[in-house]
């Protein structure tokens, strides 16, 4: 896979973000919030940081997989997927629809590409990407293992007993991102229960810890290509990611209003104004 520059990186979140908006609307339910304001990160990952097979191996060996743990924000997973040639383009119309393989949160039994594990069940992905980082270790692949979680996935218990184990265990061949918005379901994370200081939280479970702002392609880039070199010496690595739910439209960034219901035809209209169509709807 070769690598894309910032200006074709932001092209293709552009692009993105209008698959996220019109697959919302055309199924009359989603996350677009958690999902826009996560676009620039993978992005990013899948046409730049990660080296990857141009193919799907259900085993992924001998590159560097994801896993999306924060599994409700799949339109822009599932968006970045095909753009990235894992399926059709047009295979995004049918988001949420019945017997689609674009469900509401990613599920492997219909057998998706890209798709490793079902998700979405909150607090469960770093456990599971714990344990493939591990295999990697054991086979002798000294590819990476990246997983991103939400801010408020992380009032989860189990998130922190993977913390306690990646760090016993030196998984240093996993990076973990958070995005951290500052919001959830049910309101402002500050409000429904407070995170306190997330950075001395990970840096005294044991993890390397670093801050990079997410919706900042040249910025998100670099800070992940940072990361990158903090792997390998002892520690998982923790990149604690600061973004705005919602960016990129103007109406729903900074809202957890946004969290997760669909745009009518007017606030479509309105959103697809403000993306410029790079690639080519589907």
């Amino acid at each position: 896979m070769s690598k894309k520059n910032i200006e074709e990186l932001e092209q293709i979140a552009s692009q993105v973000r209008r698959d996220i908006v019109r697959m919302v609307h055309g199924a009359s339910s989603g996350h677009p919030g958690g999902s826009l304001g996560c676009t620039d990160f993978l992005v990013a990952l899948y046409f730049n940081l990660m080296e990857r097979k141009d193919h799907f191996d259900p085993d992924g060996k001998n590159e560097d997989i994801f896993f999306l743990s924060n599994g409700h924000i799949s339109p822009v997973w599932y968006s970045v997927l095909a753009r990235a040639g894992y399926f059709d383009v047009a295979e995004l119309a049918t988001f949420r629809k019945i017997n689609s393989r674009l469900q509401g949160h990613p599920a492997t039994e219909e057998g998706l590409p890209g798709i490793r594990v079902a998700s979405g069940s909150l607090g469960q992905g770093l456990s599971v990407a714990c344990g493939a980082a591990q295999a990697k270790k054991l086979n002798k692949d000294n590819h990476l293992v990246y997983i991103l979680m939400g801010d408020g996935e992380i009032e989860e218990g189990q998130v922190w007993e993977a913390a306690m184990y990646a760090a016993h265990h030196k998984v240093d061949n996993l990076i973990a991102t958070i995005d951290v918005n500052g919001q959830q379901i049910d309101g402002p994370t500050e409000e429904v229960m407070s995170l306190g200081d997330l950075r001395a939280k990970w840096e005294a479970f044991g993890w390397t810890v670093m801050e990079s702002e997410g919706n900042d392609m040249a910025s998100i880039v670099k800070s992940m290509e940072e990361a990158k070199t903090l792997s390998g010496k002892g520690k998982p690595v923790m990149n604690l990611m600061h973004t705005e739910m919602g960016y990129g439209v103007d109406f729903m960034v900074g809202t957890h209003k946004w969290h997760g219901i669909a745009p009518n035809d007017e606030q479509l209209a309105s959103a697809l104004s403000q993306l410029n169509e790079t690639l080519g709807d589907y």
